[in-house]
């Protein structure tokens, strides 16, 4: 989990730093020349939608980790499921309408809701189910550009200026993030709208459900918690790199060849990446797998696994870090920042979160958004410290 946060990051950081079309079309601001067109295309490659499809697998494994833990106890887990994803819900709403738009914890909230109800079903349905919901989101990409043609004008020219903003657009946003909290507003507030409508209808929510039943499923047959032998895990590297790269390069030849337009790239191209990084993510996952189970770099992976039991305080670290750096109310660097100026900034952000993370578990349980999530989650303030915890359970003997 860890790992898949630090790796979001790589992708984020363009929207922080750049107006939002530059996050789907490389062609629409900045230079693409040169090394930021290498930093592009090895973030596309290695990065783009790899991380967040890790992040939503585990997602779904960990609605089954803890519902079925509540039920080992002859305790019903649906009271404790709503109460934990309605709080998150608040805390991406918070997020997205304060901080950044592209806030990605109300999707998993919503979506969250209607996967628990699938959770009991066996691995083979899970990852029948997963793959036709994964696949919802491509049939409505290609049923939309086969539409266009018959689409109003202004509508059509709504999706030209979201692919390829012109000046004076690119002039406001860029202005609108320069300048205070308040008016960033003007813009945030409906890019947030549009994420948690538009793109949650035609895309986050078949994706992020489809995965996450694949999380589950992949976490009864004991893929996730390093239970299968190496071989399997090799395989699956194998497989997963295999099938995974091939398809995401192709993609980035075609959208190239194709001149990034929106008819073709927005739509059809975009789906090799789609497809590609779910086996580019199974093979990231293999070799995670392999690592924990030689045994061989555990010290080293350590500060990875602190950033993943803290992983909702160092996403929302990643937004504040990032909003400070690139918005008016920090140091103002929106627009002004190449993408090779961004990764400075991205392996910055890491040092700080690699660094502190594990420093914050010597002496605390959960990060502060995780405690804070759990003590609303339960109705009462947890336990922080360790010792107290300790002290907790004594006094309750």
């Amino acid at each position: 989990r860890g790992f898949a946060l630090l790796g979001i990051l790589l992708m984020n950081i363009q929207s922080f730093a750049m107006p939002a079309a530059a996050y789907f079309n490389p062609t629409a601001y900045g230079d693409f020349t040169g090394l930021n067109r290498w930093v592009w295309i090895l973030s596309h490659l290695f990065a783009d939608s790899k991380f967040m499809t890790i992040f939503s697998i585990l997602y779904g494994a960990g609605i089954v980790l803890i519902t079925s833990r509540v039920e080992e106890k002859n305790q019903r887990s649906v009271g404790l499921h709503y109460k934990r994803t309605f709080w998150l819900l608040v805390i991406g709403l918070i997020h997205a309408y304060l901080l950044w738009y592209g806030d990605i914890l109300v999707t998993y909230a919503l979506v969250a809701m209607v996967v628990y109800w699938f959770r009991k079903l066996s691995p083979r349905w899970l990852i029948g189910l997963g793959i036709a919901a994964f696949s919802v989101s491509t049939l409505l990409q290609v049923g939309l550009v086969g539409t266009m043609a018959n689409f109003p004008p202004e509508l059509v020219a709504d999706f030209e200026a979201s692919w390829q903003p012109g000046a004076a657009d690119v002039a406001w946003e860029t202005a609108v993030y320069q300048n205070s909290w308040l008016e960033q507003q003007a813009h945030r507030v409906p890019a947030s709208v549009e994420m948690q409508t538009l793109s949650f209808l035609f895309w986050g929510s078949w994706r992020a459900g489809g995965l996450m039943l694949l999380g589950m499923a992949l976490f009864k047959l004991g893929v996730l918690t390093a239970e299968r032998s190496t071989r399997f895990y090799r395989n699956m590297l194998i497989g997963g790199f295999g099938l995974g790269f091939p398809l995401v390069i192709l993609g980035l030849v075609q959208n190239f060849a194709a001149g990034w337009t929106l008819e073709y790239s927005r739509f059809i191209g975009s789906q090799f990446n789609y497809w590609g990084s779910l086996g580019v993510s199974l093979g990231y996952i293999a070799i995670v797998m392999l690592v924990a189970k030689s045994g061989r770099w555990l010290p080293m992976i350590r500060p990875f696994a602190a950033v993943g039991r803290t992983a909702l305080s160092n996403y929302l670290f990643q937004t504040i870090a990032a909003t400070l750096i690139f918005y008016g109310h920090g140091l103002g660097l929106f627009g002004q920042v190449e993408r090779t100026g961004q990764l400075l900034f991205v392996l910055a952000i890491w040092a700080v979160q690699l660094t502190l993370s594990p420093l914050w578990l010597r002496h605390f349980r959960f990060g502060p958004a995780e405690w804070l999530w759990r003590s609303l989650t339960y109705g009462r303030w947890q336990p922080m410290r360790a010792k107290d915890a300790l002290q907790g359970t004594a006094v309750a003997r």
